[in-house]
């Protein structure tokens, strides 16, 4: 791989919740991206004693995430880093508006998604099938961040390989269910794994590619509805012979990026 150009960015700041569509963002060397699954919301298992705010990084099995309780998925999150609120809809109506830096406010939002989650149905694979009240945890500071893996990453896929899958299944892949950070288009489907151990300019920035990523049952959920109803696993592993799609980098010198923008060879 040797060029690409950035087509869509992507934020999460709450860890299984709606995408932000961005602009523009820094890459630092040691965040990935400020505010990108900078926030959790974490089963508190038989304990009186809710979670410290700062909690370190768990893996998603300590967390409520959308491959395991789909049914976030309905919900429409959107937090503003800048107010500090976060909007909760469902269909276009409001259902909470809260802030993090408060306890009481955290409680109401910790509060939301533990009755809302009350009566769902987590998926068979789920890692933490058990119902439990939730907390939320993390802050908006980049103290805190929460992505699947411990290094500090950022996602990246291309266009043509949504669009192969798409050929592939007989319907519109939506980029949503892969939840990466950077979008590419200009390349070949699949030709981002042929990018793995190399090094690239970004933007301002510079990174590198260091591996593919393996994939969960959250590719097969609705993006808009919550329905776990496309077998995108089978269809990776019969079509393909793996079950991955996308790329992680990690930043090696930090710099702005945004919608237009070349990735490039170092070399």
């Amino acid at each position: 791989m040797k060029e690409a150009q950035v087509k869509q960015l992507f934020s999460y700041p709450i860890k299984g919740l709606t995408p932000h569509p961005i602009q523009g963002v820094t890459l630092e060397e040691d965040c990935g991206i400020r505010g990108d699954r900078a926030f959790a919301l974490m089963f508190v298992d038989g304990s009186d004693t809710p979670p410290a705010t700062l909690v370190p990084w768990m893996s998603k099995a300590h967390f409520a995430v959308q491959n395991d309780w789909p049914k976030l998925a309905k919900l429409e999150c959107f937090y503003n880093a800048e107010t500090d609120c976060l909007t909760i809809r469902h269909q276009g109506v409001t259902l909470l508006e809260a802030a993090t830096e408060t306890q009481p406010e955290r409680d109401r939002i910790s509060a939301f998604f533990t009755g809302f989650l009350a009566d769902a149905e987590p998926t068979p694979e789920a890692r933490h099938p058990q119902y439990s009240p939730l907390q939320l945890v993390g802050v908006r500071s980049g103290e805190t961040r929460y992505p699947d893996r411990a290094p500090v990453h950022i996602s990246l896929m291309s266009q043509a390989t949504l669009d192969a899958l798409t050929e592939a299944c007989g319907t519109l892949i939506d980029v949503r269910r892969f939840r990466p950070n950077i979008l590419l288009e200009g390349i070949a489907p699949w030709e981002e794994f042929n990018g793995v151990g190399e090094e690239f300019y970004l933007g301002e920035s510079k990174i590198v590619i260091t591996a593919r990523i393996g994939r969960c049952a959250n590719i097969e959920v609705d993006p808009d509805n919550g329905d776990r109803n496309l077998r995108l696993l089978s269809v990776l592993k019969n079509r393909y012979g793996h079950l991955q799609a996308g790329v992680l980098a990690k930043i090696i010198t930090p710099g702005s990026v945004k919608i237009g923008d070349r990735l490039t060879s170092v070399q």
